[in-house]
């Protein structure tokens, strides 16, 4: 018997698993004759020895201590001590096979082996037929990495979730092959060649339908928006053929939904069916049943006692004979597609019933006619109980909850909500589309809920870095921006992180440079002067020089600057803003004064006409703005910016006693250089103006929903126009507008503003004085902008989003040559980053179709490429 049991144990080793467990039941029968004994179920013994074999890459000890058996103990043969250590052993996904042997069988002691098969170690995996960069995300996704043990799991779903990925872009005869090769580098490893062929992108080739009457086939192709067949009309359009059966499938419910729409209801699919047409096509034939049109009867409210049934049918907006629309009265009932829709849900959960409930029912149907009730559940007004906000590393607590519409004790709003998020997104201070709203704790009996916003931090101090031509050749930025200061920790070393920040406050240093110009400003905003009312104060200091050069030379590209002739200006201006209740809460308003010192030092080539002396401004400045515009201030999807701002001096020739009609005869008269001079100093010893500006920018969603996979419609207006209280006085020869190129340089030089203007150069769209012969600045301006933006990213490590735009704009040296209908047009396509760790960067390609003013009728400005340069940290 000992011999036969010794053969059937070597034997054993050499079987697949299930033959071991019959060996195994073999050997445990001869020791039970050996023994004389019936073992029906079990019988305890003492384990006198335990082998470990088959192990290469694991210690014997090792596994031997994991198993948990130990010689001397009291073991059942069979029992659950033996199935507990092989469950247990299992569970490691270590082994591919393990078995458990009696070896020798003495009196009541037993000697066991447990053999085990240890799985092959992975130590290289090389993939074909991808691109080179693909193949680290490939290997992530799929988990495949050196050391991971090689398991028929591993395998097979490896392969199927890259035949997947390949499918879901079109490649339907992806073929995958994954195989495995000894490595005898190491014990017991294995190397993995991963091959991806996938061949051509399957295309459909025509689209086909049967059954419909009422609709064509036309309207029907169009319903499906990601499933579309191979045609010049369609490529032109830039609409992809590709097959994707996940889209294909979300089309044909959205064919239904088109049937719908048109009052079908009872419209279904019969049978949809692919047929191959080649190696990379596909036919696609869907045979529909359209059933009757039915329209709506009556529609009673049910259970409602907050709003009237009158005020529910105007929200609703649907009247007994309209076309049946399902999709329609699903959107006025609760429209999930917008962050502030105008349904019955919304009307609801704005006015505090947060637990409201409702719900369409059909209750009849006569001929072609639906009868609908529409039951409501009010449930109790809901009130907030605690508002919390976390993730706000940085910034204080008080600087978020003073933008939050939500407070405790307030009645709960969706409305208040929304606009919470949008207040916090534009504040710059944290990662827009992560402002997250949490309501915890609802409690319908009490009439109460928790609310938490989780933010997530994002960079709000800046170095600004640009660069650029034009204005005397190139124009460099540096600028340093913290928009999250905290001054009241200016002298407290530990909140150095780099600087102080987490108060909401702003400062700001920026130096503008080239060869011929010197910039340099400071301003300080704090948003909440006092810290309970959003009154906003603000400081700014600035200081201009403007160096002289030899402009014989200029067109030849070689600037000769003489420093010791300039032209600066000395600038503070202090500001205050209130937002305001009326007309909405979206609106502030603002007041600034401002005092700038012109300065001239043998410097002669404005059209102020003396170099020597120096020139004052004392403005005033009103200012009107709404800004509703989306919740992320970098990427908006809805709503609109706009500002009316009117900036105008005290009527000086009003105050004084100068006789200005005399001192243009004087004028007209001088025979010398310094009685012009004279004269000119006198004329601008104040100067004199009033200047209003309008900008305005509307975004609308034109597909997808409101959110980060969006094409959106940026629509801008711009009008400028400097003027004068006294025509005898003339224009003053500062703060006019230069138009065109990329927008940089404002506030320089001679406080003008340079207005971009894409596909033409800097300052090129700025007629000539016909006396000076110089580009001395235009008194109005006007501009419009179509812009059409797609993100393509919109995450917190990077938001990216591409754009088209149309553009058109001119400037104007006086108001009888103005008309807003002369513009220079522009056409072209950009793209914009913004990244935490390098701010915002940008390129825009441009091709202007009219001529600059440097460049006769009929010449078109061209391609002209414009950047825009930031960082952040």
């Amino acid at each position: 018997m000992e011999k036969l049991a010794n053969n059937l144990s070597r034997a054993a080793k050499k079987c697949n698993s299930l033959q071991k467990i019959t060996i195994f039941l073999l050997l445990f029968s001869v020791a039970s004759f050996s023994q004389e004994t019936s073992y029906d179920e079990g019988k305890q013994y003492i384990l006198a020895g335990l082998e470990v074999t088959g192990v290469q890459s694991y210690n014997e000890q090792t596994v031997k201590t994991y198993t948990g058996l130990r010689e001397g103990q009291v073991i059942t043969v069979p029992g659950e001590e033996i199935s507990a250590v092989i469950n247990k052993l299992w569970s490691l996904e270590l082994f591919s096979d393990i078995s458990f042997y009696i070896t020798k069988i003495e009196d009541d002691k037993i000697y066991l082996e447990l053999n085990i098969l240890e799985r092959p170690t992975l130590t290289d995996v090389t993939v074909f037929g991808v691109k080179k960069g693909q193949v680290d995300d490939i290997l992530k996704d799929t988990d495949l990495k050196k050391g991971k043990k090689i398991t028929e799991n591993l395998i097979s779903n490896s392969k199927n979730y890259l035949q997947n990925k390949y499918k879901k872009k079109g490649f339907l005869n992806t073929k995958v092959n994954i195989v495995t090769a000894i490595d005898t580098s190491e014990t017991n490893a294995q190397s993995m060649v991963v091959t991806v062929k996938k061949g051509a992108k399957v295309k459909i080739s025509s689209i086909s339908f049967e059954g419909n009457e009422k609709l064509s086939d036309k309207r029907l192709k169009k319903s499906l928006k990601k499933t579309k067949e191979k045609s010049l009309k369609n490529i032109l359009k830039l609409k992809r053929s590709k097959y994707i059966p996940e889209e294909y499938e979300a089309d044909l419910v959205k064919l239904v939904e088109t049937y719908a729409e048109k009052g079908y209801r009872d419209a279904r699919i019969l049978s949809d069916t692919i047929i191959k047409n080649g190696e990379d096509l596909i036919d696609i034939k869907i045979k529909v049943e359209e059933g009757n049109k039915y329209y709506f009867g009556e529609i009673d409210f049910v259970g409602n006692s907050v709003y009237t049934d009158r005020q529910l049918a105007t929200v609703l907006g649907i009247r007994k004979g309209d076309t049946y629309n399902g999709v329609l009265l699903k959107e006025r009932i609760a429209d999930d597609s917008k962050p502030d829709p105008n349904d019955i849900t919304s009307l609801y959960q704005n006015f505090g019933y947060m637990f409201s409930s409702i719900n369409p029912v059909e209750v009849s149907a006569v001929n072609d006619t639906i009868n609908f009730e529409i039951r409501i559940i009010e449930g109790k007004e809901t009130f907030l109980n605690h508002v919390t906000v976390d993730g706000n590393d940085r910034t204080n607590d008080h600087v978020i909850f003073r933008e939050l519409r939500t407070q405790p004790g307030q009645k709960y709003s969706k409305a208040d909500i929304i606009r919470s998020i949008r207040e916090l997104g534009a504040l710059g201070f944290f990662d827009a589309e992560n402002v997250k709203p949490d309501v915890i704790n609802p409690n319908p009996n009490d009439g109460t809920v928790d609310l938490n916003y989780s933010v997530v931090e994002a960079g709000s101090s800046q170095i600004e870095l640009q660069g650029g031509y034009g204005g005397g050749g190139f124009i460099g930025t540096l600028g340093l921006s913290f928009s999250n200061f905290s001054i009241q920790n200016l002298f407290n070393k530990k909140e150095y992180k780099p600087v102080p920040m987490g108060d909401g406050q702003s400062f700001a240093l920026r130096l503008q440079a080239s060869q011929t110009f010197r910039v340099y400003s400071l301003s300080f905003t704090e948003p909440w002067l006092g810290g309970k009312k959003p009154v906003s104060f603000s400081a700014s200091l600035s200081r201009t020089r403007n160096f002289d050069f030899d402009r014989t030379q200029q067109f030849r590209g070689r600037f000769e600057v003489d420093k010791s002739r300039s032209f600066a200006i000395t600038g503070i201006t202090l500001g205050l803003a209130k937002r305001v209740q009326w007309p909405d809460d979206f609106f502030t308003i603002s007041h600034s004064l401002g005092y700038q010192l012109y300065q001239f030092n043998d410097f002669n080539v404005t059209n102020l006409n003396f170099g020597n002396g120096n020139a004052n401004s004392l403005a005033y400045t009103l200012g009107i703005s709404r800004r509703s515009a989306g919740s992320n201030p970098i990427f908006p999807t809805y709503g609109s910016n706009f500002e009316i701002r009117a900036k105008f001096t005290p009527p000086w020739s009003l105050l004084n006693d100068t006789d200005y009609n005399q001192l243009n005869e004087d004028l007209a008269n001088a025979t010398t250089e310094q009685q012009l001079q004279e004269n000119n100093q006198e004329r601008f010893k104040w100067l004199e103006f009033y200047k209003v500006n309008f900008k305005g920018d509307w975004y609308t969603t034109l597909v997808g929903r409101a959110s980060n996979k969006s094409l959106v419609l940026r629509t801008n207006a711009e009008f400028g126009f400097l003027g004068n209280y006294n025509n005898r006085k003339g224009n003053v020869p500062f703060e006019r507008f230069f138009l065109g190129g990329d927008g940089m340089g404002n506030f320089t030089l001679d406080g003008r503003e340079n207005i971009g203007l894409r596909g033409y150069e800097n300052n090129s769209v700025t007629p000539f004085n016909p006396v000076t012969g110089r580009q001395d600045g235009a008194v109005i301006y006007n501009k419009f902008t179509m812009e059409l933006r797609y993100p393509l990213t919109l995450k917190p490590s990077a938001s990216i989003y591409g754009l088209a735009f149309m553009e058109g704009g001119n400037a104007f040296n006086n108001f009888n040559d103005f008309n807003p209908f002369e513009i220079k047009r522009s056409v072209g396509a950009g793209l914009r980053i913004f990244m935490p760790a390098f701010g915002l960067l940008g390129i825009d390609f441009g091709y202007g179709f009219d001529n600059d003013y440097s460049n006769p009728v009929g010449t078109p400005s061209g391609f002209q490429t414009h950047f825009i340069i930031g960082q952040q940290f």
